[in-house]
């Protein structure tokens, strides 16, 4: 480490299940590569004699930073519970989409999304209607693709649309993590994944690093925006996603608004986050750096709890300390997880920007206030994308109708 520097978190990111390499190698089957505009898929068939696409499903990456890396996201498809490979047994031919960067923006993952589409359209043999949708990021993605070719008068021939945690309504990365990113004094690939249009699209809050200012980006406005001009959903496909959220409106075990989550001594000692809390002028972190010497405080106005809302949870905390400890410092972490996509956002039933909304009790709720045709929360909070029986079962069920 530089006597003059703060020690970089080089490649650190954040993700989900989906994402995590496993520490073996990747056993994936045969499959056929198509080249698309800013991306790429993969072709599995389904099982038994035959050749040529009958029922297409495509499904599309999340985000991340970089290059998708659909051997990644087919171990994670297929760990907890066999999801292509069921989809397969049952007559499927199953199309994962990847995009050259995960972090572009998603008018421009897109692209890849339509081109999969039609290219699958062109080589399908009967006239079976497709399913489209997509996991996290990838279920925004191919929404505003089925949208916009609906718009454009280009038949999609999509009967089903699905989503897999998707954050509709917007997403939350803390505001202290965010700042953090860029507090640390050396370009890396953490400040580069909270910068990244998507992020900017998607977080319903981000940090900007030039101003410091908490707000909601640009990017995303208008993305919102463009949302609009495509009629918000695709209308002719039955639309269905699911929530790795629980819908009682309960929050996260053990997390209390304003905790200590994490604090960081040795290298930028003293540093701490706290749990998100409501009211004005609220310590969402205390930043320390020795070099070069600085130290900011991070604070909210007006936001709810959450950190702890019921929703799909990432490690944020707990990769993090460990990042922290590689590079030789101390982390007393006090929680490991928050809330990343809140199941009002995932199943777009209500807006995460009050109290009340966030921890609405869904189960109250008539099922005609959200803007899915169909939903499902999962009964316990799981981790975001994780793939388990209780949502996949219900998923092979509806695109199985």
């Amino acid at each position: 480490m530089s006597e003059t520097t703060e020690p970089n978190v080089g490649s650190f990111t954040l993700g989900g299940p989906l994402t995590v390499e496993p520490a073996g190698t990747i056993q994936v089957p045969e499959h056929e590569e198509w080249t698309l505009p800013n991306g790429f898929a993969w072709v599995f068939p389904r099982e038994g004699n035959g050749s040529g696409l009958v029922r297409p499903v495509i499904m599309a990456d999340g985000f991340n930073l970089g290059r998708s890396k659909l051997d990644v996201l087919y171990h994670g498809l297929e760990s907890g519970y066999s999801f292509i490979s069921e989809l397969r047994q049952r007559g499927r031919d199953v199309i994962l989409l990847g995009f050259n960067e995960r972090s572009a923006s998603i008018l421009d993952n897109a692209q890849a999304a339509e081109a999969a589409i039609m290219r699958a359209i062109s080589e399908q043999l009967g006239d079976a209607r497709l399913v489209v949708g997509g996991f996290s990021m990838g279920g925004i993605v191919t929404r505003y693709a089925l949208a916009k070719l609906e718009t454009h008068g280009v038949n999609h021939r999509t009967g089903l649309y699905f989503s897999y945690d998707s954050p509709h309504h917007g997403a939350s990365i803390p505001l202290g993590v965010q700042a953090f990113s860029h507090f640390v004094p050396l370009p890396n690939a953490f400040a580069k994944q909270m910068n990244s249009p998507a992020a900017r699209q998607m977080l319903w809050r981000h940090y900007d690093k030039d101003t410091g200012k908490i707000c909601i980006a640009a990017e995303r406005s208008e993305f919102l925006a463009a949302l609009d001009r495509v009629g918000r959903w695709p209308q002719i496909p039955r639309t269905i996603g699911v929530a790795n959220g629980r819908a009682d409106g309960v929050g996260l075990p053990n997390l209390k608004p304003g905790e200590v989550a994490l604090r960081i001594d040795r290298i930028y000692p003293g540093t701490t986050f706290y749990t998100q809390a409501q009211g004005d002028d609220v310590t969402a972190a205390y930043l320390n750096r020795r070099f070069p010497k600085a130290e900011k405080t991070i604070t909210t106005s007006g936001f709810p709890e959450v950190d702890g809302a019921p929703g799909g949870t990432l490690h944020t905390y707990k990769i993090l300390a460990e990042t922290m400890e590689k590079l030789g410092g101390n982390a007393d972490l006090r929680h490991e997880d928050v809330c990343f996509v809140p199941s009002v956002s995932a199943v777009a039933i209500r807006d995460i920007e009050k109290q009340d909304d966030l921890y609405a009790d869904i189960n109250g709720l008539e099922p005609q206030e959200s803007e899915l045709g169909g939903f499902l929360c999962s009964s316990t909070t799981t981790a975001h994308t994780a793939i388990t029986e209780e949502l996949c079962t219900w998923l092979i069920e509806q695109i199985a109708d």
